[in-house]
């Protein structure tokens, strides 16, 4: 089986939403992430 971004997106949303529930102030950490990932992902700097 590949492990692509769109089969992992399901995954890591599961566990952020998880993460949120236990400890609420990690929904900043979990955005910023999430947005500094899907801007390098979207300029081509990286590439997975």
């Amino acid at each position: 089986m590949t492990i692509t971004i769109a089969s992992l997106e399901p995954i890591l949303a599961i566990a952020a939403g998880v993460a949120i529930l236990i400890v609420p102030k990690l929904l900043n950490y979990i955005v910023a992430g999430y947005l500094i990932l899907v801007g390098l992902l979207g300029l081509g700097i990286l590439n997975l």
